[in-house]
């Protein structure tokens, strides 16, 4: 699924888009504008998932947005208990930018068997937090330090041993809420180190932001807080991304 997908899109210079949406954020409207814009061809993805979800009706929020979306839903999921079958396949991250073992290793084999059972779809991602300029959900709920975002030595290093783990995407990530993206610099050293699909996200709230991500070699980018609140935005980001020559790519269901 997505792998594949961001393979052809590789292979062929197309970029894709995902949109992240936090489950303690999600509204019925909100969800079935997103959904609205899937059936337009302005999001190849959605990932469901945050850092801590409180929401009680995150399940049937899940199931309305499957409802209205044309395109894939992956979960990226934040703990263990944020996996839901409704999805279409999983993110499963090992946070290898930390040094905390209960999510490089630890929290996966608690959940090996229950994926198993719920026929999950998997998609073992390298995640790596870099510093956004301020602390962050995932910094805080995770007990890691981000790789500092002035150092693209460290960060091609840390995405080159979990290719050579076997891990099949590289996910950089600034955070939710971050000042500034994951800079260029670093997105084209880590391009250059390793020949897995590369997923950037965190602080990309322009065109420009975006533009600058996917010139420097990533495969798809992803937004999230920088769609709260305005929408409409996402067709014209889209249309950024498009510009890279993104077609389709056989991704509706």
């Amino acid at each position: 699924m997505i792998l594949s997908a961001l393979t052809r899109a590789r292979e062929s210079g197309r970029k894709l888009l995902a949109v992240l949406i936090d489950p303690d954020k999600a509204t019925r409207a909100k969800l079935k504008t997103l959904g609205e814009h899937s059936h337009s061809g302005f999001v190849d993805f959605f990932l469901w998932g945050g850092s801590l979800v409180n929401q009680p009706q995150s399940e049937y929020y899940l199931r309305l947005l499957k409802a209205h979306a044309e395109v894939p839903v992956l979960l990226f999921p934040g703990s263990v208990y944020q996996l839901d079958d409704q999805a279409d396949g999983l993110l499963l991250l090992s946070l290898i930018s930390g040094r905390n073992p209960e999510l490089l290793i630890g929290h996966h084999v608690t959940v090996a068997g229950r994926i198993k059972q719920m026929k999950l779809a998997t998609f073992p991602t390298g995640y790596m937090l870099v510093d956004g300029g301020r602390p962050t959900s995932v910094s805080y709920m995770s007990g890691t330090t981000p790789i500092p975002g002035d150092k693209p030595a460290i960060a091609a290093a840390t995405a080159l041993a979990g290719e050579q783990l076997g891990l099949r995407m590289i996910y950089l990530d600034a955070g939710s809420g971050a000042l500034r993206p994951v800079s260029p610099e670093m997105i084209a050293a880590v391009r250059k180190e390793v020949d897995l699909p590369l997923v950037v996200g965190g602080g990309i709230r322009s065109p420009e932001r975006a533009r600058q991500a996917l010139q420097a070699g990533a495969d798809m980018i992803v937004v999230g807080n920088g769609l709260e609140g305005n929408l409409d935005w996402l067709p014209r980001l889209s249309a950024e991304v498009s510009s890279f020559g993104r077609e389709s790519v056989g991704l509706k269901r």
